[in-house]
């Protein structure tokens, strides 16, 4: 049985220590407030680091050999390196890996060190939870961007956050400046800009009620995700998509997988489905040791 440590960053850091796709214990969480969302921007990225390392010592149950270590973090990452990070910007060029790598050395522990993209992360950590470690699975979390994760690992970008999804000039919404995208849409952050008098909720409880506007966004918001699932059904072919992450609650599902249907029309590649799914920290950490696992060959 491989003994692993699973993390994954997001507004806090969640560190759990797992045993044969299960975790074992609590989770730690830091910073410990609910409402300590801004703690990790403002943290240099030695600090986090050395933080990060703390909570693995400290989940590791008196281990200074583990099998893996899984960091998921928010952004683009190749070989170990944060190549970009919007939401944790200190994270930018960051050769994670060996930070980490060296950092649990000086906590005594021995161990191979995976950086994987946090939406990778919840899709492995659905795979485990679903007993679908032998399938491809795809994810989209939806929270303050949009992510997509795919399991198992297969080289790439796989920014599908920012899949283009609609021409017109004005989707200019992305925090990433791209025109057109799909975070642009559908990201919490993108939401606001577009209704400076609303928040997301408030939109989708008026399109509820028939305000026009809020209705013709909620259309806009559901195209968006078929558009950018159907892209990923004509590229990768067919299979199972998973919808997750705090803002799933807003998604209509029979109104997109009408408008998915809409776009893909080749019977070799109508196999696939759509799944809401409400996962947890647990399963983001579970995941993101389980791809480490992985990766070390466990």
């Amino acid at each position: 049985m491989a003994k692993s440590v699973g993390v994954t960053l997001s507004e806090h850091v969640f560190t759990g220590f797992v045993v044969d796709h299960a975790l074992v214990g609590d989770l730690r969480r830091f910073p410990e407030g609910e409402d300590d969302y801004g703690a990790l921007v403002e943290m240099p990225t030695e600090e986090l680091v050395r933080t990060i390392c703390e909570q693995v010592a400290a989940v590791s149950r008196g281990s200074t050999k583990l099998d893996a270590v899984g960091i998921a973090v928010p952004g683009l990452v190749k070989n170990g390196v944060v190549e970009e990070a919007p939401n944790l910007p200190q994270l930018k060029g960051a050769r994670l890996c060996d930070l980490m790598i060296n950092g649990l050395k000086a906590q005594g522990i021995e161990a191979p060190v995976t950086i994987l993209n946090d939406a990778d992360g919840v899709a492995a950590g659905l795979a485990a939870k679903h007993g679908k470690l032998d399938s491809i699975i795809r994810v989209w979390t939806l929270g303050l961007g949009i992510g997509f994760g795919r399991y198992p690992f297969a080289p790439g970008v796989w920014e599908g956050g920012h899949t283009v999804v609609t021409l017109d000039d004005k989707e200019t919404y992305c925090g990433c400046g791209g025109r057109g995208h799909l975070e642009g849409v559908m990201g919490h952050r993108a939401m606001r800009l577009r209704f400076l008098d609303m928040e997301p909720e408030e939109v989708f409880e008026a399109a509820k009620k028939g305000e026009h506007r809020c209705v013709e966004f909620k259309k806009l918001y559901h195209k968006a995700l078929a558009a950018a699932t159907a892209s990923s059904v004509h590229m990768a072919g067919p299979g199972k998509f998973f919808l997750t992450g705090p803002y799933v609650g807003f998604v209509d599902l029979p109104m997109l997988k009408d408008y998915t249907q809409q776009m893909v029309k080749m019977s070799p590649l109508q196999s696939y489905s759509i799944e809401i799914v409400h996962e947890s920290p647990e399963t983001r950490v579970i995941g993101s040791a389980v791809s480490a696992e992985r990766a070390a060959g466990c």
